[in-house]
């Protein structure tokens, strides 16, 4: 690295990124940044790649996350961009994937909350908690984690405490792990049943799924930035390269961890 190349400090980059001169350093530790060499004193010194590395990992954090992200950074640095591109098209899958469950869960519990709750199938007036567990293919561990988060109050039989399920807590029952395969919190599926029980429409549920959609398109546009980004480092390095992919050494944690360290 020239010296030109060389002279920006961690408060440099902090100021530009939005972050702590510690968190460049952690950064550049955990591979996020390529490495960044020494002065003879040990202080770090910086160049336009590690800014262009920090705001690349800080646009694919809102898309990616910072575990996929951070994974992500450090295959580039690693010199192998392919696992990188295979990640990005991992994270890409699975939100495609969240997208498909999401229509087919609404379309499951729009058609669930449009049924009356004697029409559920259990054929008995109520069913144990085995049976139901059972029925929605769930464990009965989930049914009781469902009742301690207030979601189900299954009848007790006196004297056993036996749980009996009747068809409307069956109902409650599928709702609530239709909501779950599409990954809605505990809490955020309270309003859905109360809605469902209170007047039997779906308006909770059509914004609840509304609410998901949103947070998804989202997602999607915080995936495109970041994956613009992440092109643009690519290429930038590539030309400096001489069109290789960007190779860094691993980096030398431990020996950084000795070495004093500019404020």
């Amino acid at each position: 690295m020239t010296a030109a190349e060389g002279d920006l400090r961690p408060v440099d980059l902090a100021r530009a990124a939005g972050v702590s001169t510690q968190q460049v350093r952690n950064y550049e530790d955990a591979g996020i940044l390529p490495p960044a060499p020494r002065t003879p004193a040990g202080y770090r010194r910086f160049g336009p790649r590690h800014l262009r590395a920090l705001l690349t990992y800080r646009a694919m954090v809102k898309g990616y996350g910072p575990i996929s992200a951070h994974a992500i950074m450090l295959a580039v640095h690693s010199g192998e961009v392919d696992r990188a591109l295979a990640l990005v098209d991992a994270a890409h899958a699975a939100l495609h994937e969240q997208r498909l469950s999401l229509a087919a869960a609404g379309e499951a519990l729009q058609a669930l909350a449009g049924r009356p709750a004697d029409t559920a199938p259990p054929a008995r007036s109520a069913l144990r908690i085995g049976e139901v567990a059972a029925h929605l293919g769930v464990r009965t561990s989930a049914l009781r984690v469902w009742e301690a988060a207030g979601l189900l109050t299954p009848r007790r039989e006196p004297g056993t405490s036996y749980r009996h399920y009747g068809p409307t807590d069956v109902r409650d029952a599928r709702l609530i792990h239709l909501l779950r395969q599409s990954r809605y919190p505990l809490p955020r599926i309270r309003p859905v049943l109360d809605d469902l029980r209170r007047t039997g429409g779906s308006d909770a549920l059509r914004a609840a799924i509304a609410r998901q959609h949103a947070d998804l398109a989202r997602r999607t546009t915080a995936m495109l930035d970041g994956a613009g980004h992440l092109h643009r480092y690519l290429a930038e390095q590539s030309a400096v390269d001489g069109g290789g992919p960007a190779a860094a050494p691993s980096h030398p944690a431990s020996t950084a961890a000795r070495r004093p360290e500019a404020p």
